[in-house]
């Protein structure tokens, strides 16, 4: 099996880069980590040198190259299925699926209202009925699968489903999104997770700013 090489932008921001970085990270699955930052003023064309879709993350494995976040994850799941990344109970691992898809097509208004930035201090933002529509699904969301699995995670060990919601977990802190039990406990343990500690103290001390995700 050839090193993986996963390409990442900036931690401060990059929501994307982070559901991979984390999954794999918690994992313990060996990757090599290659951070090129964004560059706006030219749309970011550097990432064509190792993206086709000019995005991340992108995967490496040899000569193949994946450029999807969740695709990267369902990759690296086939690759170490000992690491269980998605739920081993087949009724389980389908709503996992449902719901990772869901947030990975899902919740417009909620990513482009409040776009994660983890150096922010966390204060209460203002937000529209169609946020506000998003955060109560996704409390829904947690509120239902914890209720199954019992927790810490979505589905008890942490997995694909929790990857894919980290990004979330960061927004309701910063922007003080939600105050319900389900968000309180949910956070908890995500940001208990050493690698998510690893992850966030890095994007804290990045010296570069995005001003579109400065709102």
């Amino acid at each position: 099996m050839s090193a993986l090489k996963l390409f990442i932008a900036n931690k401060n921001y990059s929501s994307w880069s982070f559901r991979p970085w984390l999954a794999m990270t918690v994992a313990h699955i060996p990757f090599e980590e290659k951070f090129v930052r964004f560059d706006d003023d030219f749309e970011n064309q550097h990432f064509l040198e190792f993206s086709p879709g000019k995005t991340v993350p992108t995967l490496h494995d040899g000569d193949l190259r994946i450029w999807d976040s969740l695709a990267i994850l369902e990759y690296v799941a086939e690759l170490y299925p000992d690491k269980a990344l998605w739920p081993a109970d087949r009724t389980a691992r389908a709503e996992a699926r449902a719901i990772s898809s869901e947030m990975h097509s899902g919740f417009g208004a909620l990513r482009s209202a409040c776009p994660m930035n983890m150096r922010r201090p966390p204060e209460k933002l203002a937000v529209d009925d169609d946020v506000r529509k998003n955060v109560t699904r996704i409390e829904q969301i947690w509120s239902s699968s914890l209720d199954k699995s019992g927790g810490p995670f979505l589905f008890g060990e942490f997995g694909i489903a929790d990857a894919m919601y980290a990004p979330v977990v960061s927004r309701f802190q910063t922007y003080q999104l939600s105050d319900a039990d389900v968000t309180k406990a949910y956070t908890a343990s995500m940001t208990a997770l050493p690698a998510w500690q690893t992850w966030e103290a890095a994007g804290r001390v990045e010296p570069w700013t995005v001003p579109a995700d400065e709102i």
